[in-house]
């Protein structure tokens, strides 16, 4: 057993910075979907927020769900989904738009465990490397007997690049990740703050307007 450990730890390191090559081809990818994704949902919740209140405070539910169709964002999906459903009350209206915004989110975070899972381990992963560069190094010099100093310098040199490539993989992918669970907590607090505001117009609505609105929708 201890021979084959050997065997495979003098192949060196060069097989590990393939995979963090791999590594940073797949974390890339994951950036650059998920910032496409991120991009098309973007909104300007200020103007939004505002058009859909005025629109509530009129008693225009058509109105109001023109305006979030005309937005294409995440929150006004989650605010359509709140208005298609207002008819059957609050608790249902609620329920829609927290259902919907779970929906969204999931879609907002597929693949993003990619990018934490290599932040977190590429480091490691580039450690491995370097380990078994020393490894097959020392091996080296002591094939090469006491004339082999300039050798085993180098293979340590050599190996150091992989600690380093893992580092240099591991930055972005942390960097990048922060960032889109920071765009999705903003999402989320609007979405909450949608929820509210529609809460709100409808607890401001009379009776009265209460049945004549879903009839209107």
């Amino acid at each position: 057993m201890n021979e084959i450990f050997k065997k495979l730890a003098l192949v060196g390191d060069v097989w590990v910075l393939w995979i963090l090559v791999a590594a940073s081809i797949a974390s890339l990818g994951v950036m650059i979907d998920r910032w496409r994704l991120f991009w098309q949902s973007r909104a300007e919740f200020g103007a939004l927020l505002e058009s859909l209140t005025t629109a509530l405070e009129r008693g225009d539910i058509m109105a109001a769900r023109k305006v979030t169709r005309e937005h294409k964002s995440v929150e006004a999906r989650v605010a359509l989904a709140g208005l298609t459903h207002s008819v059957l009350g609050l608790a249902a209206m609620e329920n829609a738009m927290s259902a919907r915004w779970i929906s969204e989110r999931s879609l907002l975070e597929k693949n993003l465990m990619v990018l934490g899972t290599l932040g977190n381990n590429a480091p490691f992963i580039g450690l491995f490397g370097t380990v078994l560069g020393i490894i097959k190094a020392f091996n080296d010099l002591a094939l090469a007997g006491g004339s082999g100093a300039n050798v085993v310098m180098s293979g340590i040199s050599s190996a150091l690049i992989a600690t380093a490539f893992g580092i240099f993989v591991a930055i972005p992918a942390v960097a990048a990740n922060n960032y889109f669970y920071a765009r999705l907590r903003r999402i989320g607090s609007n979405c909450q703050t949608l929820i509210h505001s529609l809460q709100v117009q409808r607890h401001k609505e009379s009776p009265v307007q209460a049945m004549i609105n879903p009839v209107l929708s």
